[in-house]
């Protein structure tokens, strides 16, 4: 993958953590093995090297990290299945088969339906009223907030992991779908000639879901994931909930030759630069590929950054809960 230069915006937030080399956090708790979570935070800036995307991925996953609003882009086909259709700084996906659309997450509400995943679809050559199902990769209103409008007005069956649905429904979240369709863990989704794999990655929220996408570039068949909620809780308990999660997904990502990272959070891990990289350079290879070992590199800057968060939750109160959390 060729790597753009990173924006100025970026440089701050990685010259705001890292010093002579550095990836300097709070915290200096110790495991029983010796390591600090120091040696976990810098061991993941290690993986990174120079990387926009591992670096962003970094940057989101440190304590105090505020979440940008870059302008939105415009509707994109990053694949020859796959739409991207966001607001800038949360996204949907949409999935395009032989017969309908599979839509991952709805974004924030009716309005992001109606003015931005409707005509963005019809923008691309896609009908809309072809999604069949909606699945919700976690119980936050960013990411579910249209899913009823596509249930009401075109008869879309919406998916969430049990978990999530209670969520949604214990914290009372206004704007959430009507309950339809449980994802266990492992499903496969099936629509006309493509199917995916919906798994069980509990952290985030009690039950988040990241899918494996099958997609196709060029001629090409590849594997993709989406993981799906990047910001981790403060307690260790479902810290450790999260770093297993990390560790059982990076193991099927390697089981299924995942060869391509997504994010529903395109600040997250250089996903609008990479949508720019191909508009400016549409002969390139899509910088969305990054290979086997790259995905497995994606995972594993993630499982040593939760570990140091572990440690540090160790030696600082939480100061947010797990139904706290809103985006992301």
């Amino acid at each position: 993958m060729t790597n753009s230069p990173m924006s100025r915006r970026k440089f701050a937030q990685l010259a705001a953590m890292a010093g002579a080399g550095t990836l300097l956090l709070p915290g200096t708790a110790t495991a029983e093995n010796g390591r600090t979570a120091q040696y976990y935070y810098d061991h993941a800036y290690r993986l990174a090297g120079d990387d926009p995307v591992l670096l962003d991925i970094i940057a989101a996953l440190t304590p105090g990290f505020t979440v940008p609003r870059p302008t939105a882009p415009a509707p994109m086909k990053i694949f020859d299945n796959l739409a991207v259709l966001g607001v800038g700084w949360v996204s949907a996906v949409a999935v395009l088969t032989s017969d309908g659309i599979i839509l991952i997450d709805a974004l924030t509400s009716t309005a992001d339906a109606e003015t931005v995943i409707v005509p963005g679809l019809r923008s691309l050559g896609a009908d809309p009223a072809t999604v069949k199902y909606v699945v919700v990769t976690h119980g936050h209103g960013d990411h579910f907030g249209g899913a009823q409008y596509f249930a009401d007005n075109y008869g879309a069956r919406v998916l969430a992991a049990p978990a999530d649905w209670d969520h949604m429904e214990d914290a009372g979240q206004p704007g959430r779908p009507v309950r339809d369709l449980d994802i266990s863990d492992g499903q496969r989704l099936t629509l006309g000639d493509t199917t995916l794999t919906l798994h069980h990655t509990p952290g985030h929220t009690p039950g988040t879901v990241s899918p494996v996408i099958p997609l196709r570039a060029n001629g090409r068949r590849h594997t993709g994931m989406l993981w799906g909620g990047t910001k981790p809780p403060a307690d260790i308990a479902t810290l450790e909930t999260y770093l297993s999660s990390v560790e059982k997904f990076r193991f099927r990502l390697r089981q299924a030759r995942v060869d391509v990272e997504l994010s529903n959070h395109p600040f997250c891990d250089h996903g609008l630069e990479r949508m720019q990289q191909m508009l400016d350079s549409p002969r390139a290879t899509n910088p969305f590929i990054l290979g086997t070992d790259g995905t497995q590199r994606f995972m594993n800057v993630m499982d040593a950054m939760v570990h140091g968060l572990i440690l540090d939750a160790g030696t600082t109160p939480a100061t947010t809960s797990l139904i706290g959390h809103r985006c992301c």
